[in-house]
Formats: structure tokens, sequence, C-alpha cells
């Protein structure tokens, strides 16, 4: 009996010890097939542009954010996971993807999910009108007036359309003089000219930084080199402008007297000269130690001068430079909001002034802010905003079926001067009706020149 009893004990415990290392040998076996994996991809947009901001579920309430590039990454996954990107603004291709192992390359494509209104299709034929047979844009319905800047504007429109020809006519122009304007005397196209195409002298930086970054969206959205000598002779003009603190001069007076530096063109040049190198970082030095404001988070126009604070600064910072702080744009809204009853439509407008004398709401900076909103993921800021230009929409005396928006809600003073031009408040203007429609049509104009990949140290705004 005691004999029996003690093989039987025996066999029990041979049996837990095989039942332990049975168990203890399954799990590492599982382990073993199913380790922890690290998941990573690219959100593009419409041009092959990285998407910032973008969030990528991975569960139910999961999620990574994406990059200034559009990059994304994920650690640390076990078991199957269904990646979804999500944005009210895009929808995406593919929907899904389905990963259970480490993962690399993953691409989703994002396009606006813009509905084209009665509205945006009326300020479009307004444009398609306005172009006349040389290709160029007046600034305003029988102005007289061609900006380089609208001129700039309306081909990303075009652009942003897909109507490929009619920006064509506008680089066209431009192309055509290279060497008569652009690399003759001072160099760079002037500001101004007449609807004839005669030019009125003035070289200004920013404006001929505005017609690269349109020539580069043009060639990334169409994969095209048909104007690449006109972007390498543009970028080596802006590129010699730049002083040895790493300023840039704001380009020539049509003397040609040097301009002093101008924050907003310095922003527009950073973007407008792709990739990154000493150009780039040596600007960010200046900028940080001559422009930055490192208490409020944001860049000055001028220090010590009456004129320190302009919208542009703020709102084409944020779109310009990777891993801007967007408290910047929470900021313009105490320095440059504000409320005006619109000439032309008699309509209540809130939006932003281009300076702190809030005297009137500028719809082309308001519809800059819709467009930094939209990048930053803000879309609630994005279509209140972009719905309060819409009040200021008016019917174009020349053309039937066509709308656009005036430069400003009222007369009020520009840049602390005088009164602006008869007309600014009640004609359409381009620049308000293009920076509309670039908020209608999720079209950020400076998305091509954006991804700069600049190293951590060198964005002092992180700092």
């Amino acid at each position: 009996m005691f004999k029996t009893k003690h093989i039987l004990i025996r066999l029990l415990n041979y049996s837990s010890v095989t039942l332990f290392f049975f168990l203890l040998f399954s799990c590492a076996s599982q382990e073993v097939s199913n380790p922890p994996y690290s998941i990573s991809g690219t959100v593009f947009n419409y041009y092959n542009v990285g998407l910032a901001n973008s969030k990528v579920y991975y569960g139910d309430t999961a999620y990574a954010t994406t990059n200034a590039q559009g990059q994304f990454q994920i650690d640390n996954i076990t078991g199957t996971v269904i990646l979804q990107p999500q944005d009210p603004d895009y929808t995406f291709t593919p929907n899904t993807l389905t990963v259970t192992k480490n993962s690399s390359g993953l691409t989703f494509y994002a396009a606006p999910t813009t509905v084209e209104s009665p509205n945006v299709a009326a300020v479009y034929q307004w444009f398609s009108q306005m172009q006349l047979p040389n290709g160029l844009l007046e600034s305003s319905e029988n102005s007289n007036v061609v900006s380089l800047y609208d001129n700039a504007l309306a081909a990303l429109v075009f652009t942003a359309k897909g109507d490929r020809l009619k920006a064509e006519k506008i680089f066209d122009f431009f192309s055509n003089r290279m060497g008569s304007e652009l690399d003759a005397g001072t160099g760079g196209f002037s500001q101004f000219r007449d609807a004839t195409g005669m030019p009125n002298g003035h070289r200004w930086m920013g404006d001929n930084c505005w017609l690269l970054l349109a020539l580069n969206t043009y060639a990334q959205t169409f994969n095209s080199t048909t104007y690449s000598t006109l972007q390498n002779h543009l970028s080596t003009w802006i590129r010699s402008l730049q002083n040895a603190d790493g300023s840039l001069n704001a380009g020539f007076d049509a003397n040609g007297s040097l301009n002093m530096q101008v924050t907003e063109g310095m922003i527009d040049a950073y973007n407008a000269v792709l990739g990154y190198d000493t150009f780039h970082s040596h600007l960010l030095t200046f900028l940080k130690q001559s422009r930055w404001a490192s208490s409020q988070h944001y860049l000055i126009a001028y220090p010590n001068n009456y004129y320190q604070y302009a919208l542009d600064n703020f709102s084409w910072a944020y779109s310009a430079f990777e891993d801007f702080p967007s408290s910047t744009l929470q900021s313009s809204i105490g320095l440059f909001g504000t409320n005006k009853v619109a000439t032309a439509t008699n309509a209540n407008v809130n939006g932003f002034c281009f300076d702190i004398d809030k005297d009137t709401v500028w719809y082309e900076g308001t519809g800059e802010m819709v467009v930094a909103y939209q990048k930053a993921g803000m879309s609630t800021q994005a279509n209140y905003y972009l719905a309060e230009m819409e009040k200021g929409l008016v019917n174009s005396p020349m053309y039937s079926n066509a709308k656009g928006i005036p430069y400003a809600t009222n007369l009020g003073s520009g840049y602390g001067g005088g009164l602006l031009w008869g007309g600014a408040d009640t004609k359409p203007a381009v620049s308000s009706s293009a920076w509309y429609l670039f908020g209608q049509l999720h079209f950020d104009p400076m998305a091509v020149g954006y991804p700069k990949n600049a190293p951590q140290a060198d964005k002092f705004w992180m700092n």
C-alpha cells in the first residue's frame, strides 16, 4: 500500500512538472512568433508632398500624428492592426490598411473633400475671365495695375484647379522676359506693371519669391521641368540678396537702391528656395537673433519700429516653417482680430487686420489664416473664417456669373499710413479672391517648399 501510494505521488509530481514546462515553452514560443513590431509610412497630399498634422488611427482612440514631412511612426504593436487616416477635410486612398508585422513605407494619399459650390465656381469664373491675352491679370477690374504677387497667386489658382494652360500663360509671360528683366540690371522682375506688361522698375524680392513658389508648385503638380530655367534664375537672384548676417535685402527700388530687410519677404524666400542648405540656416540665424520675440513665440516685422507686427509673419511663418508653434495662430487673434461692416455688402464681418490698428478686415490676410488653420488641423477655426470671408463676396460689374472678394471690408489705413486706394473695399481683388479659393479647395501654396528636414538645432522656435 505504501509503495503504491508513493508511486502515484511521483507520477503526479512528474505530470505537474511536465505541465509546467509545457506551458512555459508554449508561452515562450508564442512570444517568439508574435513579438511587438513597428509601423511607419507617409500621408501624401494631392501633389505628392507629405501632409502634416494628419491623424493615423490604429485603434478606437489610439492614433499617430504625421510630422512636417507627412511621416508617421507607431511602435510596440502586437497582433493585427487596421490603420485608418481620419480628417474631416480629406478622403484617403486607400481608406484602410491591415498590418500584422513590421512594415515601413506604407502610403496614403489625401484628396480634399470639397464639393465645388456655386460661389467657388463663380470666383473661379472671374479669374478665368480676368486673364488678358498676354496671360496677365489686373489686380482688380480695369485698374491697369498688374501685380507680380497677384499673378503668382493667379497661377497657383489655375494650378489648384488643374488648368495647366492658364497657369502656363502667366509663366510664359515672365519666362520670355528673363533676359530683359530678371537677369538685367539689379535683377528680379518688377513688382508692378501696366496691363500691356510695361514694368515700373521696383524689383521687390517677396513678389519674386511668390512667382518661384508658384513655379515650384506647378512643377510638382504636373511633374514638369518646362520652367526649370526660370526657377533656377529666380532662385539664384534671391540667394544673391543674402547678407553676411544671413538677412535678405527686400530687393531694389526703381532707382536701384536697396530696400530694407522685410521679415515676411524672408519667410517667402525660405519657402520658395527649395531644399535646405547654408542659405536657409544663415537666414534662420538672422531671424532668431533679430526678429524673434522669444517670450511671445512669434516673429516681428521690424525691431524698434512703429510697425512691429504684421499678420503675414504669423500665418506665413506657420505655413512655411516646419513644426512652428500653433500658439502663434492664437496670438494673432488678439493682435489682429477685428469686426467691421463691409462697405460692399453691409455685412458684419469678423476677420483679421494687416496690422494692430484693427481698422479694417483684410480679406486676403484672413484667407491666409484660413490656410494656416487648415495646415494646423484646426478645422473649426478655418471653416469659421472662411464663412466670414464669404460675406464679402460681390458680383463682378464686368463679367456674368462671376464673383470676387474686395481687398478689405472698408477703407482703413494700410501699414500705419494713409487710406487704402479707391475701390479696395468694393471691387473684386485677385489677392483676396485667390486666398478664398485656396481655403475652399484646401490648397496650401506653401506645401511644396515646406518639407526641408531642417536640423532640430536650427529650429529656434522649438527651443
